[in-house]
C-alpha cells in the first residue's frame, strides 16, 4: 500500500493510547500513517452515558471515516452500538487487554476493605448494580470524566474508591495505582472491555486486508462477538445493566482430542435489583449463537424472578 492511511480517534488522552497502539503495529508493518483527532458529541458533554447515548463517542468518528475524511477508526469496541454500520467494516480485533475491572481507593484498599459507608465513584449502572450485590454497604456514587480525573478525586479526597476499566488504566501506564484486579466472580465486565474494534470503509479492500492481516486476533474477536451478541439479544428485550466475558478454554471432543472452544459467562441486573447469572460454553465458529443463547436464557430467568415478585407482592 503507497498511500498514507489516515487513522482517527478521540482526543483523549486514553484515546490516543490505544490509537497509538494501532499505529505503531501498521507502521512495524512497513505502513505509512497519520493519526487524525476528531471532536465527538460524548467528548464535547458532561451529562451521564446513559442520558446522552452509547453511540456519542463513535458515531463522529463513523461518519468521518464514511466521508472519506480518515481511511481508519479505533474505537473502545464497548462504546460502539451493536448494530452493525452497513457503510463500514470491522476490520480487525487486535489482542485484548485484560478485560476486568480494578479498583482504585485510598491507603491502598481492597473492595473487602473498604469501611461501610464509603464512597466509591462509577459511571456505570452495570458496576453500580454488581457492588450493590455484594452487600458490602458501599455508598456508590455516579461519576463522569476521564481516568485521571476520575483517580485524581480519590487522591484528592473527595471519593474513597473508583472502579474503571483495568485496561483503560493499563493503557495509560498507571497499572501501579490500582489497588485490586476485581475477578470476574465479584464483577463481571462490560461486553467488549478492553478490546478495540478498528475500523475501515466496506469497499477499501487494501486496507481491510492490511488491518486484518496486521492487527486482528481470533481469540479475541470470538470472544467479543459472543459478548456483544449477547448484550444485542438483550437490548431487544430489555434495557439492564448486563455485563459478560468470554474465554477460550480447552475441551476435548467426542474422540477425545484437545480442542478451544467459548465459554461465556453473563449477568443482568433486574430492576429490583437481583443479579441474573448464566453461563454456556460452544464453538469457536459459533460464537454469534452463543451469545444470543445465553441471553434467551437470561431473559426466561429475568421472566421467572418477575413471575416471582408479582406472586410476593
Amino acid at each position: 500500500m503507497n498511500r498514507t492511511l489516515r487513522i482517527g480517534t478521540r482526543g483523549s488522552a486514553l484515546a490516543l493510547a490505544q490509537t497509538g497502539h494501532v499505529a505503531d503495529a501498521l507502521r512495524a508493518a512497513g505502513a505509512d500513517v497519520e493519526i487524525v483527532t476528531i471532536s465527538t458529541p460524548g467528548d464535547r458533554s458532561s451529562a451521564p452515558i446513559a442520558e446522552i447515548g452509547v453511540g456519542v463517542f463513535t458515531s463522529a468518528l463513523r461518519d468521518a471515516l464514511a466521508n472519506g475524511e480518515i481511511d481508519v477508526a479505533v474505537h473502545s469496541y464497548k462504546d460502539l452500538p451493536t448494530a452493525r454500520d452497513p457503510r463500514l467494516s470491522l476490520a480487525a480485533v487486535p489482542p485484548r487487554e485484560d478485560p476486568r475491572d480494578a479498583l482504585v481507593a485510598r491507603d491502598g484498599l481492597t473492595l473487602g476493605e473498604l469501611p461501610t459507608g464509603s464512597t466509591v465513584g462509577t459511571g456505570s449502572p452495570r458496576r453500580a448494580a454488581q457492588l450493590a450485590a455484594l452487600g458490602l454497604g458501599l455508598d456508590v456514587v455516579p461519576l463522569r470524566g476521564n481516568v485521571d480525573s476520575r483517580i485524581r478525586k480519590v487522591a484528592e479526597g473527595v471519593l474513597d474508591a473508583v472502579v474503571l476499566a483495568r485496561a483503560g488504566i493499563a493503557r495509560l501506564g498507571r497499572t501501579a495505582e490500582i489497588t485490586e484486579t476485581l475477578e470476574p466472580i465479584q464483577m463481571l465486565p462490560a461486553p467488549a472491555q478492553g478490546a478495540l474494534a478498528v475500523e475501515c470503509r466496506v469497499d477499501d479492500v487494501d486496507a481491510e486486508h492490511l488491518l486484518q492481516s496486521t492487527l486482528d486476533d481470533s481469540a479475541s474477536r470470538a470472544a467479543v462477538t459472543a459478548e456483544r451478541a449477547m448484550l444485542a439479544e438483550l437490548e431487544a428485550g430489555c434495557s439492564a445493566p448486563v455485563g459478560a466475558l468470554a474465554d477460550v478454554v480447552e475441551d476435548l471432543d467426542d474422540q477425545g482430542a484437545v480442542v478451544l472452544r467459548l465459554s461465556l459467562r453473563g449477568v443482568m441486573a433486574t430492576e429490583d435489583g437481583d443479579l441474573l447469572r448464566a453461563s454456556a460454553t460452544g464453538d469457536l465458529t459459533a460464537a454469534e449463537e452463543l451469545g444470543r443463547a445465553l441471553a434467551v436464557e437470561l431473559l426466561d430467568l429475568s421472566g421467572l424472578a418477575a413471575a416471582r415478585s408479582e406472586g410476593r407482592s
